[in-house]
């Protein structure tokens, strides 16, 4: 029977052609489908990172497993603390294409100190005395002169988005040896610098108020509660935890939820652990007198028994590096302010034992000019330059009493082993057993990490 004279069009055998007319959108339909369960699976949240605060091993080998990040905020000036430049005095009043004003030599000496002979400037003669424990990079640069974007490259990786702190990333990665204290502590700083922006919340930096002869309820507020005994507390927990558990089984997944149930957690346990471990008059005289007197030598001294204690990442704020003028008097105010109590964390962690696998690192956002505006006097500052600044680093399996790179004679530009700040952070990251490129989060259908597409591991500084 032909096709044309079939009376019931539904008896009627289809072609191929009718076939695939009649079946395309179905098949589109399925097609659709398939790509769609690619995308969704690509989007769902990692699984190679468990989403929690328990320790963890690292992928790679390892030597730090604490970080002590002491942040300089202000942006130091290289020329004057760890980038000697002799040669400066022979441009002295002198003014340089592309500079204002006048050079200007620092008006501070410098010693080649221990072994490895680092040059450290007279401002830090504590500092001194463990320069061979201490790795000088001297060749720091990025392309951001203005305080808050340069600040927020250096804290997250980026000068614009909104992305996880260093300390954040760290946490995600390695989770925390402490479980009574916070993985991540903040003394001081801003938001940025603890914040775990699409990270899961339970990675966020704890910001305390943390002050010499702060009571605690001033470095922590509220951390005791006015209404409830500890039973009480406990029970209202574990109801928490029930309810938590059944939401789970019923509904699905609530990642804030989870972060909110182990804050309430922590902060239950805390109770106990943090009155012990903010109060450094349980440390000797002699080593309270060792770190010095102030709110910053305080600080330094709450880090060494917070990573004593397990914690992963300890902030610490050490600003006021700003010195537009008044440098010669001003840098000393600040130099002093930090000279003593680094390096006394550097010998209190050594002898502890704990130096190996505590990584302590001091740096700004960038650097100054080598000139002053105007003629040198009394008033004389420098302004922000960041083709070129320093920071420094000890413990936690870097290689200590070096220099690591140079610039020119006028400390302007990085002339050998350039270290960006994205270079930095694929550094800290590998002493800590990662390989930057592979510590990432997905979030909006893209892997994120700390570098994003940057960063190379600067192997000659690792022991």
């Amino acid at each position: 029977m032909s096709h044309e004279n079939c009376s019931n069009r539904l008896d009627a055998p289809l072609t191929r052609k009718e076939f695939l007319r009649m079946t395309g959108l179905s098949m589109g339909a399925l097609a659709l489908g398939t790509l769609l369960t690619d995308v969704l699976a690509a989007d769902a949240p990692p699984t190679a990172m468990p989403l929690n605060l328990l320790p963890r091993l690292p992928p790679l080998p390892a030597k730090a497993k604490h970080v002590i990040h002491i942040f300089a905020g202000g942006a130091p000036s290289h020329l004057d603390t760890f980038d000697a430049k002799p040669d400066m005095a022979r441009f002295r009043d002198q003014t340089v294409n592309g500079l204002s004003g006048v050079i200007w030599p620092s008006p501070f000496k410098f010693e080649a100190c221990g072994k490895g002979g680092v040059q450290i400037s007279e401002l830090f003669p504590h500092l001194q005395t463990v320069a061979d424990d201490l790795c000088v990079i001297r060749s720091m640069h990025s392309e951001i002169p203005a305080h808050g974007p340069a600040s927020k490259l250096l804290h997250t990786g980026s000068a614009i988005l909104t992305k996880p702190c260093l300390g954040s990333w760290v946490l995600y990665g390695l989770g925390t040896e402490s479980q009574n204290l916070p993985g991540f502590i903040s003394l001081g700083g801003s938001p940025e610098a603890r914040q775990a922006a699409f990270l899961p919340g339970i990675y966020q930096g704890a910001q305390t108020n943390f002050r010499e002869g702060a009571p605690m309820k001033k470095v922590l507020p509220n951390l005791t509660s006015e209404f409830s005994s500890l039973d009480e507390q406990r029970a209202q927990l574990d109801l928490a935890h029930t309810l938590d558990q059944q939401h789970l089984k019923t509904v699905q997944g609530d990642e804030q939820l989870e972060a909110r149930i182990g804050s309430f957690e922590l902060a239950f346990r805390m109770q106990t652990a943090a009155t012990d471990a903010f109060d450094i008059t349980k440390e000797s005289e002699a080593t309270r007198a060792a770190y010095g007197h102030g709110d910053l030598a305080a600080r330094l001294l709450c880090a060494r028994r917070l990573v004593e204690r397990g914690v992963r990442f300890v902030q610490i704020d050490a600003g006021g590096w700003d010195h537009h003028d008044k440098l010669t008097t001003s840098i000393r105010k600040t130099s002093e302010a930090i000279d003593q109590p680094a390096a006394a964390l550097i010998k209190d962690l050594k002898a502890r034992g704990l130096l190996d696998e505590t990584l302590v690192i001091w740096g700004g956002e960038f650097g100054r000019t080598p000139n002053t505006p105007g003629r040198v006097n009394e008033a004389s500052g420098r302004d922000h330059w960041s083709n070129a600044f320093c920071c420094w680093m000890a413990g936690g399996g870097v290689r200590g009493g070096m220099m690591h790179g140079e610039t020119d004679d006028l400390g302007r530009e990085v002339v050998k082993d350039p270290v960006h700040v994205h270079d930095l952070h694929a550094t800290i990251l590998r002493l800590l057993g990662f390989d930057h490129t592979k510590l990432t989060y997905r979030y909006n259908g893209r892997d994120f990490r700390l570098t994003d597409n940057y960063g190379q591991i600067v192997t000659p500084i690792i022991a």
